[in-house]
């Protein structure tokens, strides 16, 4: 591994300003970083240690109802949080389905939001990589990518981003609050992640020093927790990364929706907002019919990057079937086997 400094700053500031230094990277958990380090993939000059920055590890009720969760908060102790997941079932059922327990321990929500993908390429210093060298090339374009992008993606970068946790929150419009050097600000999840194009080692929009402090929940999310999922497909049932997954939230009326939030994951190097399906969803009847319309909208403009057009058709049905399990209602319980599809046996209970 490269030697590098270590920093543990004090206050929000002090992180701000280490951070700057071309070559530094902040350090909270390390599920992701130090692997990356240890592979030789990441090799940062400097580590900002974050872990111990006050006031970045709580969850608080906000004045309008909405929820503001501190960037140092634990997965496991978010799913856990019995508040939350009765008010946002589907994103607690996706923190349950990543990883191992041990990991979910130790990882962080704004650790989650910026892990890596998990392109094969990317981890493999003697592949070509633009994420990893710019300029190098990407030998995912002719090699195993099966389980690569259909959305979104380059010539220059076909891989996915891996995180379940985004997918739901970016249906309900999750905000992240980021401090910089120039103040605090918002942006939006849906927006904090960049599609590849031209550049794909410009992975967010987040500037030298950025710190993301919060992610922050509206009241208006509560809203779909009575009929609210989220599924994914892996290649075995637990401790793996998915090859599509779906997030569905409906509001519904007399059988009829009146409002849809829809987000896919392991489609593209972003969580992939289905706007279209939401418009065909709203104010339609709750059928399979209905359902079928809105995955063919969502996935649309899809195309392979590679052997993987079987994608395309897997993330629409998984798509329909997260649309009829919420419309079917959310469930007392989050599922023994969260967010799988093959789940029919109850765990635990969301408000426990």
């Amino acid at each position: 591994m490269k030697s590098f400094d270590y920093v543990r700053p004090a206050s929000i500031g002090e992180a701000i300003a280490a951070a700057r230094a071309p070559g530094a990277a902040y350090l909270a958990a390390g599920t992701n970083l130090l692997d990356l380090m240890k592979g030789g993939v990441s090799r940062p000059d400097r580590l900002v240690d974050v872990t111990h920055l006050p006031g970045l590890d709580t969850i608080e009720k906000l004045p309008d109802g909405g929820l503001r969760i501190g960037a140092l908060v634990r997965n496991a102790d978010l799913a856990h949080d019995a508040a939350f997941a009765k008010a946002y079932p589907a994103v607690a059922e996706a923190l349950l389905s990543g990883a191992s327990a041990q990991l979910r321990n130790a990882a962080t929500v704004g650790g989650n939001l910026l892990q890596r993908t998990r392109c094969a390429y990317f981890y493999d210093v003697a592949s070509a990589c633009n994420k990893r060298a710019p300029g190098s090339g990407c030998d995912a374009r002719g090699g195993d990518n099966d389980m690569h992008a259909v959305l979104g993606w380059s010539d220059g970068c076909i891989a996915t981003h891996p995180s379940d946790f985004c997918v739901p929150l970016v249906a309900l419009d999750a905000m992240v609050e980021i401090e910089g050097n120039g103040g605090r600000r918002q942006v939006r999840l849906e927006d904090l992640h960049r599609l590849p194009g031209a550049t794909p080692q410009q992975e967010t929009v987040l500037e030298a020093g950025d710190l993301i402090v919060a992610l922050n929940l509206s009241a208006e999310a509560c809203n779909f927790a009575s009929h609210a999922r989220y599924l994914k497909v892996r290649e075995r049932t637990s401790y793996a990364f998915a090859i599509v997954s779906a997030a569905a939230h409906l509001s519904l009326a007399n059988g009829r929706i009146e409002q849809a939030r829809v987000a896919l994951g392991g489609v593209a190097a972003k969580p992939w907002r289905a706007r279209e399906a939401e418009a065909l969803l709203a104010g339609a009847e709750a059928t399979a019919q209905n359902f079928r319309r809105a995955a063919e909208a969502a996935l649309a403009g899809a195309k392979p990057s590679g052997d993987n057009a079987f994608k395309i058709e897997l993330a629409q049905r998984i798509l329909v079937r997260a649309l009829a399990l919420a419309s079917a209602g959310t469930p007392e319980r989050i599922p023994a086997l969260p967010a799988s599809p093959f789940s029919i046996h109850s765990g635990a209970l969301h408000d426990a």
